[in-house]
């Protein structure tokens, strides 16, 4: 019987997680507001167990899915496989998506030279540091903005001037402004209306014409200084999902006439990097600790993670006991000042 059993190209597997991997890969919670995985055929198979709309919560594995290719050996799977995670579109949590397509077209593991160090001695590849949207993502989502406000005007009164939404002025080219954040960095966008039509883009490294349209799928068909590309962007609550060029990038939308008052975070504050349950508290109030000392371990899906001071200095007081749950973003520790 098992001489029947051929061995027949190469296959490769890569698992798609939850998680984070510029936060030591710790899991990321939240719904999935959007899950599209590449299609499946000959070549490619995804085994998921979840859903669009599904919650990833702290009670389970963060795993979403599994991506399986075949090709004849292992360098074209390796390519099948790169392409198949640049097709993937996950937005509500972090995933480890961009990750895998790194490793799976890094030369060296292309190469086979595959090590229990391979991570650590390859890192600045793997896992880059955030770094700031080039031009062409902000364009994207600038005119994602703007598609979909015209959008929504013409649900009102198309008769209507204060349905407008060409920036119009009198005796005065029509502009706008729209405001990002894009990790940290304020990013300001003048919008220009030409009389042509579409948009003029004034962006951080210079003018770029836009023009677009949104397709049946809610995806932007955008026209770029001549490029024509397709992108996704996932919009929730002002949090803007970028899926553009095989990868994925993160801004805000900020409305100046919506930002509410809001206090600074105070220093020497010790929060919760994500839901889980209190195991160990390693301090009492009034210890002194030196900065990266363990002060308590905080357990979430079905691992330990140790939480370290952020600075030398003395409790102040521990809001939490081992056993009890709290939610990601929640003060744990505060020092004295």
């Amino acid at each position: 019987m098992w001489d029947a059993v051929v061995m027949d190209g190469h296959a490769v597997e890569a698992r798609v997680y939850a998680e984070n991997p510029r936060k030591k890969f710790f899991p990321s919670t939240g719904v999935l507001q959007r899950l599209r995985p590449p299609a499946e055929g000959p070549h490619i198979r995804i085994d998921a167990g979840v859903r669009e709309g599904d919650e990833v919560s702290i009670y389970y594995d963060p795993m979403i899915a599994k991506l399986i290719v075949w090709d004849t050996d292992r360098t074209a799977a390796l390519r099948r496989l790169r392409d198949g995670l640049e097709r993937f579109e996950i937005a509500g949590v972090q995933t480890n998506v961009d990750f895998l397509a790194a490793v799976a077209g890094h030369p060296a593991f292309v190469r086979g030279e595959v090590h229990t160090g391979f991570i650590d001695s390859h890192q600045d590849d793997l896992i880059p540091a955030e770094g700031e949207a080039p031009d062409q993502v902000l364009a994207l989502a600038a005119l994602d903005q703007l598609l979909h406000r015209s959008a929504d005007a013409r649900t009102n009164d198309p008769y209507s001037p204060w349905t407008r939404v060409d920036g119009w002025r009198l005796n005065d080219d029509g502009r706008d402004t729209l405001w990002f954040n894009d990790g940290g960095r304020e990013v300001e966008i003048a919008v220009r209306y030409p009389a042509a039509g579409g948009y003029l883009l004034d962006l951080p490294g210079g003018s770029k014409s836009a023009a677009g349209e949104l397709d049946a799928e809610g995806r932007i068909v955008a026209d770029l200084d001549g490029l024509r590309l397709t992108a996704t962007v996932v919009r929730e609550n002002g949090n803007l999902t970028i899926f553009a060029g095989g990868r994925s990038y993160s801004l805000q939308h900020v409305d100046p006439m919506a930002i509410a008052d809001v206090e600074l975070e105070e220093e020497g504050r010790v929060t919760a990097p994500l839901p889980g349950r209190i195991v160990q508290v390693m301090v009492e109030a009034g210890a002194a600790v030196k900065k990266g000392q363990p002060l308590l371990v905080l357990e979430a899906m079905k691992m330990e993670h140790t939480i370290t001071a952020p600075v030398e200095g003395t409790i102040g007081a521990i809001h939490f006991s081992e056993g009890d749950q709290v939610e990601e973003g929640s003060e744990l520790i505060a020092f004295a000042e």
